[in-house]
């Protein structure tokens, strides 16, 4: 890695601690031409940036996807709107809050009810939009409410609470007006303009427009008074309320903001849907919306965006082949090979080995019986084997290697590949854990700097 510094300003600043205020100035590059595309990448502004993204995505129909792709699209556009949301109240304000999904959930029951036969309300898409986003937002200042003076583990639980209480609401409670495991169906498309959107290239295109514009608006807010006010009570609450910052008031706009994005991902989820299930709005989808964040970069409004198309084009694209799933397997295991050996000669030992191993192994045990490379337990062995490779010397973590991988394989063509529901799941918790050891902030995520004592 090079150190490429700038100079640092003139004289000492007033009222901060230097090193901090000057860690902007200390700036490490990739080597070769990727520390070159970096600075490059820097050049162009955070505005044209993200207008070079819309027109990106605005564009990819134009190439020929076909409905899947389209849907995938559609997919991902609207976990990134989601991920864009839980930013401001994980990423600027620091809560975990393991609830919001609820908020996604009541925007797209709320346009339901009202723009659906389920009570025979069929408001305008100009009055159902702002009355279910304004209510979501006042739904989360009422959960923010109990929980404005609680941090870290306590506010999880009770906001976990919350999610859980949403589904069973939905699922058990006046089944006659929410539809119960049924749902509601036959809701009303977006109308725009008198423009009826009943095609999912139609619901593409909104949703382009809907991240681009909720990003430049966040971008507006994250330079604001309030965005400091978030990122201060973020670091240090204790300190924040010593700055006359009113830090309960500044966590319950967080929920409200962060309630009314997902409200609004749940508005364009129904009608793109035609349709609502409480199971739309689980834990899974939870999951999916934080493993976007975490990737992206918590704190970072293009990182929010990035990591949740990224996570989705790899889970509901990529994954659900499994001769693309195998691709990316193999790849994540030869990639994390190539960035944690060295020496190189290291490398090749253990490529070698690992090929000899299989070939070997593989001979072995269909001389004794077909079955034995047919499939077979191995999930216990392999965690095994996991956990030995972390706690080893750097010798043995070399000769358990092979095996290791072999195994691995094998566990991934005998039964991975055959249970798709969970390859996802594994693949995309692997993804993460190899992400956040080589870059922890993300992929866009800024590193958190603190005084040195």
């Amino acid at each position: 890695m090079s150190l490429d510094a700038q100079p640092p300003p003139a004289g000492p600043e007033v009222g901060a601690d230097e090193w901090v205020a000057r860690q902007a100035h200390r700036r490490e590059y990739l080597p070769s031409w990727l520390g070159t595309a970096e600075r490059w990448f820097e050049r162009i502004g955070w505005w044209p940036r993200l207008a070079i993204a819309g027109l990106a995505g605005a564009a990819l129909p134009l190439i020929g996807l076909g409905g899947f792709q389209l849907q995938v699209g559609i997919d991902a556009l609207v976990i990134a709107l989601l991920a864009v949301g839980l930013n401001i109240v994980v990423g600027w304000a620091g809560l975990l809050d393991l609830g919001y999904v609820a908020f996604f959930g009541a925007g797209a029951y709320g346009f339901a009810l009202l723009s659906s036969s389920q009570l025979g309300i069929h408001l305008p898409t100009y009055l159902s939009v702002p009355i279910v986003i304004i209510g979501t937002g006042i739904l989360g200042l009422l959960v923010g409410w109990p929980s404005r003076r609680l941090i870290g583990d306590y506010l999880a639980i009770v906001t976990l609470f919350f999610g859980e209480a949403f589904v069973e609401f939905t699922n058990n409670v006046a089944p006659s007006v929410l539809g119960g495991p049924n749902g509601i169906v036959g809701i009303d498309p977006i109308s725009i303009f008198g423009y009826q959107i009943t095609t999912n290239t139609g619901y593409y295109y909104l949703l382009v427009i809907l991240v681009v514009a909720t990003m430049a608006v966040l971008r507006l807010l994250d330079g604001s008074r309030t965005g400091r006010a978030w990122r201060a009570v973020r670091d240090d609450p204790l300190a924040a309320a010593s700055m006359t910052i009113p830090v309960n008031r500044v966590k319950l706009m967080a929920f409200m903001f962060g309630a009314m994005v997902a409200a609004l991902a749940g508005i364009i989820f129904a009608a793109q849907q035609i349709s609502v299930f409480p199971t739309d709005f689980d834990t899974p989808i939870l999951i999916l919306i934080y493993a976007g964040l975490i990737l992206g970069g918590a704190g970072s409004i293009a990182g929010a965006a990035t990591g949740a198309l990224v996570l989705m084009v790899i889970y509901d694209g990529l994954l659900r082949s499994p001769t693309d799933s195998g691709y990316l397997f193999y790849g994540l295991i030869l990639l994390t090979l190539v960035v944690r050996l060295r020496p190189w000669r290291r490398l090749a030992v253990v490529l070698a080995a690992t090929v000899a191993l299989g070939f070997a192994a593989h001979a072995i045990a269909g001389a004794i019986s077909a079955r034995a490379v047919a499939g077979g337990p191995g999930y216990v062995l392999l965690i095994c084997l996991l956990v030995a490779l972390v706690q080893v010397s750097r010798r043995w973590r070399t000769i358990l290697l092979p095996p290791t991988i072999c195994l691995a394989s094998f566990v991934w063509e005998t039964k991975l590949v055959t249970e798709p529901a969970i390859t996802r799941q594994i693949m995309i918790g692997a993804i993460l854990i190899v992400m956040m050891n080589a870059r922890p902030q993300g992929l866009l995520g800024a590193r958190r700097v603190e005084t040195p004592l």
